[in-house]
């Protein structure tokens, strides 16, 4: 694999990544609610989705910063693997490396505060109600999420695909500094 395929690669992980994580961001399916009433035949009126956006408590409001922001500083991200990728630099690729995997941090973050958020206050609903009340009730995270997890997953393999970048551009520069060294002037 060559410098140029490595950063293609790359440049379309980190596209990909803006894109799931958009698509996360503005989708209601972070978790889903079914209700299984056996007496009642409109249960499924009951059935419930929900995203980011329908609640707003402190923990919450935390969630709501973090992922966007993270999705921002994706564009910017990309922004600066072109750049660190056209000028061929192994400091500037090694940092934007390093500033993907920090959206990678903040992503991480945002999502498992998420899982943190729906499991608290699942457990609070069921000290209010009872657990008898919520037998009837399943309650499982979406497809939002697991596309959220997803463009985490790339957010990583940017990072570590411009490092490698980064690594063979200093790979390349030893062996020919060593072929200079060894050919007779």
């Amino acid at each position: 694999m060559n410098f140029g395929t490595v950063v293609v690669i790359a440049g379309v992980t980190g596209l990909l990544s803006f894109g799931f994580l958009a698509v996360a961001i503005g989708s209601d399916y972070w978790y889903i609610i079914e209700v299984n009433a056996p007496n009642n035949t409109n249960s499924e009126e009951l059935n419930s989705h929900s995203g980011l956006w329908r609640i707003y408590e402190d923990m919450h409001r935390v969630i709501v910063i973090l992922l966007p922001l993270s999705l921002v500083l994706l564009v910017c991200g990309w922004v600066f693997g072109l750049v660190s990728s056209l000028a061929r630099s192994p400091t500037l690729l090694s940092g934007t490396s390093s500033y993907f995997l920090i959206c990678s941090v903040l992503t991480l973050s945002g999502v498992t505060l998420y899982i943190s958020y729906s499991q608290k206050a699942l457990q609070e609903i069921e000290n209010q109600f009872g657990a008898l009340l919520l037998a009837q009730v399943h309650v499982s995270f979406g497809w939002s999420l697991a596309v959220a997890w997803l463009s985490f997953s790339l957010e990583v393999s940017t990072g570590l695909l411009l490092l490698l970048a980064a690594r063979m551009i200093l790979l390349e520069a030893r062996l020919e500094a060593s072929s200079a060294a060894d050919s007779p002037i």
